[in-house]
């Protein structure tokens, strides 16, 4: 049997180059290999912006946004199922999981606590506090075996493996567990450095440069970048540890003799920095340039992200309604026809 994957993106904005690195290019290639269910996760959107009227109105366009970015990069709907999750009845199944973890436990996630911290958030909403568990019950709804995340969602995959564990000691059978227990599938790259020279790409942080950025606005962003601060002049040596521009172009640039040369003359001085980012705008802007061809292309279809997202969602609604009926049965939970 092939073995299923599920992962998804929350509806808050375009995708980066931080996305792409971090699980697009992953998702893009295992499409073939097993079946994938990708989720817009909507109801994942609200737990930090259902207080903010004007926030949650985005989230319809963004959903648009967020599936032409995916068709731009290269998700095949004839290959990988893309579904909405406030439409298929997963809340149903997160009801039912919540009862197999604690509030504590949530708490521990690293994640969790970095988005309290970093949104100075002094009261949490439960929709926060319980987003883990939410997450969970996306991953189990469809029974998936292996999640592509970057390495700081790890942490979340191996919580939803301790409640699938729990859930199939106490009412699976020995050779037939109610759910697999997921395996995160961790991406070459793991974490892309933003344009500021922060630890991580993020549309929150105003250091991301986005799959649908126009050539010149790459070119901005990229001539704004953090460097060597200590190099104030072009002769003077420079570092290449850290500076988030050669690790760019060591992602992004595929002539990579001319980094090597570039990065040992940046060491002696020899090249300056406004050079070094010239090249690497036009190395981003080679990787690009597809992705923005096959965007336009769908943004023309009209009516296309509907019909994808219609399809995609019916044939999740039949897998999680699967999913319920087995855990139900499990469970001991009345039926009514």
């Amino acid at each position: 049997m092939m073995k299923r994957i599920l992962t998804g993106d929350r509806p808050t904005g375009r995708l980066h180059l931080g996305h792409y690195v971090g699980t697009l290019a992953n998702r893009v290639a295992l499409q073939s290999k097993y079946e994938m269910f990708v989720m817009v996760a909507d109801l994942h959107a609200l737990t930090d912006r259902a207080d903010n009227p004007e926030k949650t109105a985005q989230i319809k366009n963004n959903v648009k946004e967020l599936v032409l970015d995916y068709l731009a990069v290269g998700l095949n709907p004839d290959k990988t199922t893309i579904f909405l999750q406030s439409a298929v009845p997963i809340p149903e199944l997160f009801a039912i999981l919540m009862n197999f973890t604690t509030i504590a436990r949530c708490e521990r996630i690293p994640t969790l606590k970095e988005k309290i911290a970093a949104q100075h958030i002094q009261h949490p909403s439960m929709g926060l506090l319980n987003y883990p568990i939410l997450q969970a019950a996306d991953i189990l709804s469809v029974r998936a075996h292996l999640v592509p995340v970057g390495k700081d969602q790890e942490a979340h995959i191996e919580f939803s493996r301790e409640i699938a564990h729990a859930v199939n000691r106490l009412y699976g059978k020995k050779d037939e567990p109610l759910f697999p227990e997921p395996e995160a599938i961790i991406g070459e790259i793991q974490t892309l450095p933003g344009t500021d020279g922060k630890s991580k790409m993020s549309k929150s942080l105003d250091n991301a440069i986005f799959l649908s950025d126009e050539p010149k606005v790459v070119e901005e962003k990229v001539m704004k970048m953090y460097t060597d601060p200590k190099r104030t002049s072009a002769n003077i040596p420079g570092t290449i540890e850290g500076n988030p521009v050669f690790t760019y172009h060591e992602i992004f640039n595929k002539d990579k003799a001319g980094v090597e040369k570039m990065a040992e003359a940046y060491q002696r001085g020899k090249i300056g920095d406004v050079e070094v980012k010239r090249k690497l705008a036009e190395a981003i802007n080679t990787f690009l340039n597809p992705i923005r061809f096959r965007r336009k292309n769908f943004v023309e279809q009209e009516g296309i992200v509907e019909r994808i997202l219609s399809e995609g969602t019916k044939k999740a609604r039949e897998e999680v309604d699967a999913t319920l009926l087995l855990v139900k049965q499990a469970l001991g939970l009345p039926r009514i026809s």
